[in-house]
């Protein structure tokens, strides 16, 4: 039996699976209510605790150690919490990698750089955290995402993306729209302005292309009424069925679950996944035709990869079933 694993992506490899939600939390009290979350919620979420915005001025170092020391707890059972550092211009961002890396590398689930000013400084971030990696023992690389949220890096959006050791990148649409001193209006840091205004529009496609084109994710920006859950929905669908998103900020607890309801494959689309999949395997993955649609190997990896994401990040048993009449199993992927 000829499983799609092996038989579809013998060019392009597939896209690594990571939560579709990244919840950020800037002090202790919200970091722990969040590791709570993550072991009664029924699907999968990422924890950024926060070292850019989260602490007070002059109180940097003391979360830090806090955040570190966390990180490392049986708190985190799921390992999946990583850290935003100042930014590279900041006087403490050198002393966040190296303490971070350092002290918590080898459970940190990312690093997230904001306010990058391009490639250039990109590249040399990845740099750094890779020797610093190095220089403590640490097996595996770190993955890292980088805010997108200055000119410069918009610009060069696509060359950021196609350093190997990004994972992510990430749209930072309040700096965004302050970078432009006034020429954008602050309504457009929501909807529906956030996806109309042309200058932002433009902004998301930019990343949304530039991540896809190398296998990474793009991550939305935060909807900011976080009281207003069937809008933070509705930004979350229209992230990812218009813009080509895959992931999303929550800054509220309460947000999580919305975003990962909008997130989650259809039932309907599971099971034409399945369909499609069981017929293109019996005919050897050439072109077929089911309730007179034509498919071939781009709809089974694009099918296939739906199902991946249904087990991972939803737990869909449907799913997994359809997956184990393939031959295929979901690994355990971060």
């Amino acid at each position: 039996m000829q499983k799609p694993s092996t038989t579809l992506f013998q060019d392009t490899p597939a896209q690594t699976l990571i939560a579709c939600c990244d919840h950020y939390a800037g002090n202790i009290h919200f970091i722990k209510k969040a590791f709570a979350l993550q072991q009664s919620l029924p699907f999968k979420f990422d924890i950024t605790c926060d070292l850019e915005d989260g602490a007070q001025v002059g109180k940097e170092h003391s979360l830090r150690a806090e955040i570190i020391e966390l990180i490392n707890s049986t708190e985190n059972s799921q390992k999946r919490a990583g850290v935003r550092v100042h930014d590279p211009t900041h006087p403490l961002f050198r002393d966040d990698i190296e303490q971070v890396v350092t002290k918590a590398g080898e459970v940190l689930s990312h690093i997230t750089i904001p306010k990058v000013q391009g490639v250039q400084i990109a590249r040399e971030v990845t740099k750094l955290i890779t020797s610093v990696t190095n220089d403590a023992g640490i097996s595996r690389p770190i993955p890292i995402h980088f805010l997108i949220e200055t000119h410069q890096a918009l610009r060069e959006a696509w060359s950021i993306a196609e350093i190997p050791s990004v994972r992510s990148l990430e749209f930072g649409i309040m700096d965004f729209i302050s970078s432009h001193h006034g020429a954008i209006a602050s309504s457009a840091m929501q909807s529906p302005e956030q996806f109309e205004h042309p200058l932002i529009v433009r902004a998301k496609c930019e990343i949304a292309a530039a991540a896809l084109a190398f296998g990474k994710i793009a991550s939305h920006n935060v909807t900011i009424d976080y009281k207003n859950l069937e809008l933070v929905r509705t930004d979350a669908k229209t992230a990812l069925r218009q813009f080509g998103f895959q992931r999303m900020w929550s800054i509220h607890p309460d947000q999580i679950s919305p975003i990962c309801s909008a997130f989650a494959p259809e039932t309907d689309e599971i099971e034409l996944a399945g369909t499609v999949l069981q017929v293109g395997q019996e005919q050897a993955w050439g072109p077929i035709a089911v309730n007179g649609i034509l498919y071939d190997r781009a709809s089974y990896r694009y099918y296939w990869n739906l199902l991946r994401q249904a087990v991972y990040l939803f737990d869909n048993q449907r799913a997994k079933s359809i997956l184990d009449s393939l031959g295929e199993t979901v690994l355990n992927e971060r």
